[in-house]
């Protein structure tokens, strides 16, 4: 459609109470845009559906991938579930509201550019971006530890019946490479996850050790197997645009409070990923590492 738009969010956190005014101002800019949530909505599945819901009823399309905080066992949870059943859950929930997940054939949209097939994925992480001389994850896990930077999702992510969460996490992206292989090539894909699927945008990190919880090396060739217009995540809280071998990645995250206030929303609440409007040029990955 000519006027259609595919916009992009992540990282709403709607159960922090400053980010609720937010969800309010998230609109379409005419009724044929399509919206892709890129994960961590909420850590509640009841928050997580209606707050996807409430998307759906103002967006033409709604596609939803989780993030880690989707998968987290609360306090607040009436009945404990593991993170997978949780997962299954979310996706019952996501269908009956029309919401398109990474369990559905992918959505086409159409635009001005032609059309484009988006990819919701859910490949997890494998512990495997390692700082330098790091071997194996449970050095990395240990280093990590020893510098005071460990992941809440350790506590937080039951990953049964699966071992960890990376035996999780190659099973995800062996099931998600046979859907991309199995997609007509000549239908250009945008890709969605919550994790960044190369690890070159947690190099910006603060702290380093991070990056382990921040996807697998296992998917850093998808940009350049698969036909890939873009690639859109979220997770790192630093929103930007790079370029890696002539595919843009865009980190559309909102974030928490103290984030946002800081930096605020240089380019609006949603990103445009189609038609992209940015410079023709392809701009230099950003270097400086967030505060």
């Amino acid at each position: 459609m000519a006027d259609s738009r595919l916009l992009a969010v992540s990282d709403l956190h709607v159960g922090v109470s400053e980010n609720r005014p937010v969800l309010d101002a998230l609109r379409p800019t005419g009724p044929d845009d399509w919206l892709i949530v890129a994960g961590d909505v909420a850590e509640q599945v009841d928050v997580v559906a209606d707050t996807l819901g409430l998307l759906a009823e103002r967006f033409a399309k709604v596609v939803w991938t989780p993030g880690n905080h989707e998968l987290w066992t609360t306090t607040q949870d009436q009945e404990p579930v593991d993170a997978p059943e949780r997962y299954r859950q979310l996706v019952e929930r996501c269908r009956a509201i029309g919401v398109a997940t990474p369990e559905d054939p992918f959505p086409v949209w159409s635009g001005p550019d032609g059309r484009f097939a988006v990819a919701p994925v859910f490949t997890l992480y494998d512990y495997s971006f390692r700082v330098p001389g790091v071997r194996t994850k449970a050095e990395s896990l240990a280093r990590a530890r020893e510098n005071g930077v460990v992941c809440t999702d350790e506590f937080r992510i039951s990953p049964a019946p699966y071992a960890g969460v990376d035996d999780w996490c190659r099973e995800r992206v062996e099931t998600t490479e046979k859907a991309l292989s199995a997609h007509d090539p000549d239908l250009p894909l945008v890709l969605v996850s919550h994790w960044p699927l190369d690890r070159r945008p947690t190099d910006v990190l603060h702290y380093p050790d991070f990056a382990q919880w921040c996807g697998t090396e296992l998917t850093a060739d998808w940009h350049r197997r698969f036909n890939v217009a873009a690639v859109v995540y979220g997770h790192l809280h630093i929103p930007r645009t790079t370029w890696y071998e002539d595919v843009r990645f865009e980190e559309v995250s909102l974030g928490y409070p103290r984030e946002w206030r800081r930096r605020g929303h240089p380019r609006g609440l949603l990103r445009q990923i189609l038609p992209y409007p940015g410079p023709p040029e392809q701009p230099v990955p950003a270097a400086e590492p967030a505060p």
